[in-house]
């Protein structure tokens, strides 16, 4: 095998690089880290903004008044077809980056959520139908399929003993959107500005960061667009079981991100300002620890943290139940909020095992070294597409379950009852397919070489 150059080499206009080996430690220590670290700033950037312009909405709906004509199902509908675009484009996303190469695809993405902001811009004032705030809405997921383009780029900037915390640090700078677009709401609506003021504020940095991915990121030639890894990796049910357990968590977010504020207004009848004070509590909080979630399944294993984050998850969204029935503000405030934190801290543990995953299928196989985190790296990124997809979806199961909720029991009590239940099933399998037993399904013998140690899934 060819010994990786000491640097990358350059062409097609300086911004394509020829030969990336992020887990050889001299190429990481002497040239790669810079290189990679200096992507990942910009795609946070980039994928920073799309997170805000996806979750808009969540802020819109605060605006619109009695005189919009729109009652609390119809505003669960607009903010559910922004999660709805967004979480189907995650997969478009994904092939994208080996089609145009990380830094072109995120000049496109970022100058395409200029779409959205400026549609809202025309058509944000009373009297517009609720047909055309469909379809703004509609067009504002476009910036929920910056995440997938961006965790498949950064993917592959990364060594394995490394991708926690840059995976989650990508992810955790994009979450961080969510809250920024409702602080920067919270500030128009406190200084009396309307719905055009939150918008003209991000065109320019809409602009800004597709300007500065064009000056300061690369593409990785080597990426390709795998069929056969895309092929593999639906096949393979891990795949589905981490898109199961990633409802849970990212699902929970943003799911939770739209909603909050909907939720407060509809239930406990708070006024757009008095609810625009808490709603950026949560995502923000949730965002901010998602690199924490990298960092501890990094060091405990992703599959430990999961297991044990589900149940306070459930215990969360117990005391949500028990508030709501109770009618505490303060209660309910304080346990929702808890929620949004674990939420963040479960996507961080639960994207960190997806690379481990596929990583140790590897070494089951009879895979070592480079051709082994080869392996793990083909098929990780060919899955996560999948699975944030899959996991963004749940924001929609959960905004279509409150919307119900409203219309048949008059309070959001019957969608956390749902909730509680559905993190009891994540947590049931988590522990049983990956902390039960070694998984001995992955255990292979050949004619020519004798059967591997069984490995355990406990360990990504």
């Amino acid at each position: 095998m060819t010994a990786p150059s000491p640097a990358p080499v350059a062409s097609r206009g300086g911004h394509w690089i020829e030969n990336w080996d992020p887990e050889d430690e001299t190429f990481w220590n002497e040239t790669g880290e810079k290189i990679a670290r200096r992507n990942l700033f910009f795609s946070v950037l980039s994928e920073h903004i799309g997170f805000s312009i996806w979750t808009l909405w969540s802020v819109m709906v605060l605006f619109m008044g009695p005189e919009y004509g729109l009652t609390p199902a119809d505003k669960f509908v607009i903010v559910s077809m922004a999660t709805l675009v967004g979480a189907v484009v995650r997969v478009p996303y994904t092939f994208a980056v080996a089609i145009f190469g990380g830094r072109m695809w995120t000049v496109i993405s970022a100058s395409l959520l200029l779409a959205p902001t400026v549609a809202a811009f025309v058509v944000m004032e009373p009297g517009t139908s609720f047909g055309t705030f469909l379809v703004c809405a509609m067009l504002a997921g476009v910036g929920g399929g910056n995440f997938a383009s961006s965790m498949t780029n950064i993917n592959a900037f990364f060594p394995l003993r490394k991708k926690g915390w840059a995976l989650g640090l990508n992810a955790g700078g994009g979450n961080i959107g969510v809250p920024v677009v409702q602080l920067v709401g919270l500030a128009v609506i406190g200084a009396g500005g309307g719905p055009r003021l939150l918008l003209g504020i991000y065109i320019p940095f809409i602009v800004l960061a597709a300007t500065l991915a064009w000056l300061k990121m690369d593409s990785i030639s080597s990426v390709r667009n795998d069929t056969g890894a895309a092929k593999d990796a639906a096949r393979d049910p891990h795949t589905w079981i981490m898109s199961f357990l990633y409802i849970g968590t990212f699902g929970s977010f943003i799911g939770y991100s739209f909603a909050f504020g909907l939720v407060l207004q509809t239930q406990f009848g708070r006024t757009p300002l008095q609810a625009a004070y808490v709603t950026f509590i949560g995502p923000l909080l949730g965002s901010l620890i998602r690199p924490v979630g990298g960092a501890l399944a990094d060091r405990f294993g992703g599959a430990k943290i999961t297991l044990w984050n589900y149940v306070a998850m459930a215990a969360a969204t117990a005391v949500v139940v028990v508030a709501s029935m109770q009618k505490s503000l303060p209660l309910f405030t304080t346990a929702f909020i808890a929620l949004f934190v674990l939420s963040g801290l479960g996507n961080g543990s639960t994207f960190k095992m997806i690379p481990g995953i596929f990583h140790a299928k590897a070494l089951a196989k009879g895979l070592e070294g480079e051709e082994a985190a080869a392996y793990g790296r083909r098929l990780s990124g060919a899955s996560m597409g999948l699975i944030g997809a899959v996991g963004a979806l749940g924001g929609l199961g959960i905004n279509l379950a409150f919307r119900q909720s409203f219309l048949t029991v008059g309070s959001g009590t019957g969608a956390f009852v749902a909730f509680l239940a559905f993190y009891g099933a994540c947590f049931l399998v988590t522990w049983a397919v990956y902390l039960r037993r070694p998984a001995a399904a992955e255990t292979h013998a050949t004619s020519t070489t004798e059967a591997k140690p069984q490995l355990s899934y406990a360990e990504v």
